[in-house]
């Protein structure tokens, strides 16, 4: 029982495309992880900084082009919410990138079974 040629080259392209889109995909997550990680450093370094600023200093965030004064615990709190939410990205993103690359691995292999199984016929 063997499959027509026209029908193992369309279905041969489909899964190229396939795993060419999984490839561009892997490409895009792995940057957005990349620019996710630095941002929690970024993070991470400014709550360091914040939180070894003696007890009733005045701090003050950038908002446009002036700076609007915030109490310390108040940065810091924020600060803390958004690493937390930068970390579940990150895990969002991990497990995205786990997934593409398993349909990439998939589809290629898929294609060596093509090859293999058209060169025996």
């Amino acid at each position: 029982m063997s499959i027509p040629n026209e029908a193992l080259q369309k279905l041969v392209q489909e899964i190229e495309v396939q795993a060419i889109q999984a490839q561009q995909q892997i490409n895009v997550v792995k940057a957005q992880i990349s620019s996710k990680q630095r941002d929690s450093r970024l993070l991470q370094l400014t709550a360091t900084e914040v939180s070894g600023l003696p007890p009733g200093t005045d701090t003050f965030e950038g908002v446009g082009k002036m700076f609007v004064y915030s109490p310390a615990a108040e940065v810091n709190k924020r600060l803390m919410t958004e690493t937390s939410e930068l970390k579940s990205d990150i895990s969002n993103l991990e497990k995205k990138l786990h997934y593409l690359e398993t349909t990439h691995k998939n589809s290629r292999e898929h294609m060596e079974q093509i090859f293999r199984s058209g060169a025996r016929a």
